[in-house]
C-alpha cells in the first residue's frame, strides 16, 4: 500500500479506534510497576536469583492477560550471557608528560573490557588523542586518517563533533547537528577503537553531551558487566574500555603540553588530525568470567488471516541490581526505568485480548539485558523467533509518562520511518501535537530496545509524552525530567511512588494500542523507512525475500 493512501485511511480510522479500544487499565500499570520494582526483586538484574523471579512474573501476568506461548510452545528465548566483573582494577596512570597523572577507579575512571579473560594488562601504551572517535566516509570524516592506534590507548570525546549546534538549528551539521547520531553513541565509539587495533578506548565524560552526570557512569559501569556469549570470546575488542572524569582529562592534556579546549574545538572541524599526546598509559585489572543463560519472554496473540505477519510490542525488563548505595539503599529498583515499560506491555496484551484476535499475529517481547548495551534485543532480531522479514513493525517502551496528561508527542528520532506517520493521526485524536525532541543531543534513538530492530530493517516507534503537560506547561514537564535524571535515573531513588499520576501514561499507550491494531488489522500495509534513513536498504532486501 502506498504511504498516501495508508495515512488517509488511518486519519479517518484513529477517532472510531479511540472511542472503541478496550480501557488501558491504570490497576495493571500500578500493580506490574510495584511488584517488578519492589525490594523482593534486587533491581532485577540479568541472571541473578531475581532473574528466574522476575521472568515468572511476567509469564504469569502474560497468561492472565490472555496470550499464548511466543517460541514454539514456550514462553521463553534463551539468551547466552558471560557476565565479567573487575577486579583489583589499578588506577591508570600516565607516565612521560610534565609530570605523572594518577586516576582512580570509580571516582576519577572507571575500567571495563569486553573480552573474555580471566586478566587485563595495558603497560607503557602511547596516548593518542583521537577527537570524537568517528569513522564516516560518506560524511568525509575520518579522526583516525593518517594514525596508527595499533596497541595505543586513544581518548575520544563523547556525542557528535557537531553537537554544540544551536537548538534552532537541530539537524544542521554533518552529524544532524544537535541531534546525536549513531556515530556519537559510547558503542560506536568502542566499537571504531577496536576496528582500528587501539589496545585501550578512553572516553572523556561531560555531562551536557553526554546527557548523564558522572554518577550514571559509575553505576552502569562498576560491578558484573555482561555480554552476549558468542564465539572467539570478543578477543577482537580493545583491552581496555572505560571513561575519565573531564577535569582529570584537562589534567592529563597540561600535563601533556596540550590544552584540552583548544584541541577538543578543533576535533569538530572536519579534517582534524590525531594528535599524539607525548605520554602512556598503563593499567590492569582481573576478571571474574560467569557464563549463564538469561531469558526473553515472549507472548503472542496469534492472528486469523495472515498470522505469518506479526507486529511487534518491546520493552525490557531488566535493570542495574545492586548498586552504588544512597542513604544506605544499594538497590537501584528502576521503577520507571523499566517496571513501568513492562506494566505497559502488559496493559496492551490485556486491551488486545479484551479485542478479540487481529488479521495479524501480535507478540510482545520483554527482553532481557537492556541496560548491558541492548544484548536481549540484538539476540533476538539476531535470533528471531518472528522472520525479520515479515515483522510489520512495532513500538517500543522504555520509561512511561506518570507526570500527568502532555499536550504533545514527542517521536524520538524523528524523520526516519513512515511508521511516524501512521501514528500520527492517533496522535492529533488526542487534541495532541507532534513535538520536538527537547534533548536531541542525547541520542535517545540509539539507547533503547527499538534499535536493535531498526538496524535490521524493522520499523519501531520510539515516541511518548513531552514536557508540555497540560498542568504546568512545558516548565513543569522540564523540571519534572531534569528531576528524574538528576536524581533518580539509574540511581536507587527510582522507586515506586503511589502517587504518580498515570493519566498521561494512559493516553500514549492508547496510541501505541491503535497504532498496533491498525497494523495488524491491515494486511497490505507495510511501513518502510524514509529514502534517507541509514535502515531503507535493509529493509527494502527484507521485503524482496518476503
Amino acid at each position: 500500500m502506498s504511504r498516501l493512501p495508508a495515512l488517509l485511511f488511518l486519519a479517518t480510522a484513529a477517532p472510531v479506534l479511540a472511542q472503541t479500544a478496550p480501557a488501558i487499565s491504570v490497576d495493571t500499570l500500578r500493580s506490574v510497576t510495584r511488584e517488578l520494582s519492589s525490594d523482593a526483586y534486587e533491581g532485577r538484574a540479568p541472571t541473578t536469583p531475581a532473574e528466574a523471579k522476575t521472568v515468572a512474573y511476567i509469564i504469569e501476568r502474560f497468561k492472565a492477560a490472555g496470550l499464548q506461548p511466543g517460541n514454539a510452545g514456550g514462553w521463553t528465548q534463551d539468551v547466552p550471557m558471560v557476565e565479567l566483573t573487575a577486579q583489583a582494577v589499578r588506577p591508570l596512570t600516565f607516565t612521560g608528560g610534565r609530570a605523572p597523572v594518577t586516576m582512580a577507579y570509580r571516582t576519577d575512571m572507571v575500567a571495563a573490557t569486553y573480552r573474555v579473560t580471566p586478566s587485563i594488562a595495558v603497560a607503557d601504551s602511547p596516548v593518542v588523542f583521537v577527537g570524537y572517535g568517528i569513522t564516516a566516509p560518506e560524511q568525509r570524516w575520518d579522526d583516525y586518517a593518517g594514525v596508527d592506534v595499533r596497541g595505543k590507548t586513544v581518548v575520544i570525546l563523547v556525542n557528535d563533533a557537531d553537537w554544540r549546534t544551536p537548538a534552532s538549528g537541530t539537524r544542521a551539521g554533518p552529524f544532524e547537528g544537535r541531534a546525536m547520531t549513531w556515530y556519537g553513541r559510547w558503542p560506536y565509539k568502542f566499537e571504531n577503537a577496536a576496528k582500528h587495533g587501539a589496545a585501550a578506548a578512553i572516553i572523556v565524560h561531560d555531562t551536557e553531551p553526554a546527557a548523564y552526570p558522572w554518577a550514571v557512569v559509575q553505576s552502569s559501569w562498576t560491578g558484573p558487566q555482561y555480554e552476549l556469549d558468542e564465539t572467539g570470546g570478543h578477543l577482537d575488542q580493545s583491552q581496555v574500555i572505560g571513561w575519565m572524569q573531564l577535569a582529570k582529562a584537562k589534567e592529563l592534556f597540561a600535563s601533556a603540553g596540550q590544552d584540552f579546549d583548544r584541541l577538543s574545538t578543533a576535533a569538530a572541524q572536519r579534517g582534524f588530525k590525531a594528535v599524539p599526546l607525548g605520554v602512556a598509559m598503563s593499567t590492569g585489572f582481573t576478571n571474574a568470567v560467569r557464563r549463564s543463560m538469561s531469558k526473553n519472554v515472549i507472548g503472542v496473540l496469534p492472528g486469523t488471516s495472515t498470522p505469518q505477519d506479526t507486529v511487534l510490542y518491546t520493552a525490557h525488563w531488566d535493570h542495574l541490581g545492586r548498586c552504588d548505595a544512597v542513604d544506605g539503599d544499594d538497590i537501584c529498583n528502576g521503577a520507571l526505568d523499566n517496571a513501568s515499560g513492562v506494566a505497559g506491555l502488559v496493559a496492551l496484551a490485556e486491551a488486545h485480548a479484551k479485542a478479540g484476535p487481529a488479521q495479524r499475529s501480535i507478540a510482545f517481547l520483554a527482553v532481557t539485558a537492556e541496560e548491558s548495551g541492548l544484548l536481549g534485543s540484538r539476540y533476538y532480531a539476531e535470533h528471531p523467533v518472528f522472520p525479520l522479514a515479515r515483522t510489520v513493525g512495532g513500538v517500543n517502551m522504555d520509561v512511561l509518562n506518570v507526570a500527568g496528561r502532555a499536550r504533545d508527542f514527542v517521536l524520538t528520532g524523528a524523520g526516519k520511518s513512515e511508521i511516524e506517520d501512521l501514528a500520527r493521526p492517533f496522535i492529533l485524536a488526542q487534541d495532541r501535537v507532534v513535538g520536538a525532541e527537547p534533548n536531541p543531543e542525547r541520542g535517545g534513538y540509539y539507547r533503547s530496545d527499538h534499535f536493535s530492530f531498526a538496524r535490521l530493517g524493522v520499523p519501531m516507534l520510539d515516541g511518548g509524552s513531552g514536557q508540555d503537560l497540560r498542568v504546568g506547561g512545558i516548565a513543569a514537564g522540564h523540571a519534572a525530567a531534569e528531576d528524574y535524571t538528576a536524581h533518580r535515573y539509574h540511581k536507587p531513588q527510582d522507586e515506586y511512588d503511589p502517587g504518580w499520576d498515570w493519566t498521561g501514561a494512559v493516553e500514549d499507550l492508547r496510541i501505541y494500542y491503535g497504532l498496533g491494531r491498525k497494523l495488524a488489522d491491515t494486511p497490505g500495509l507495510w511501513p518502510n523507512w524514509y529514502p534517507t534513513a541509514e535502515f531503507r536498504g535493509v529493509r527494502d532486501r527484507s521485503r524482496a525475500e518476503r
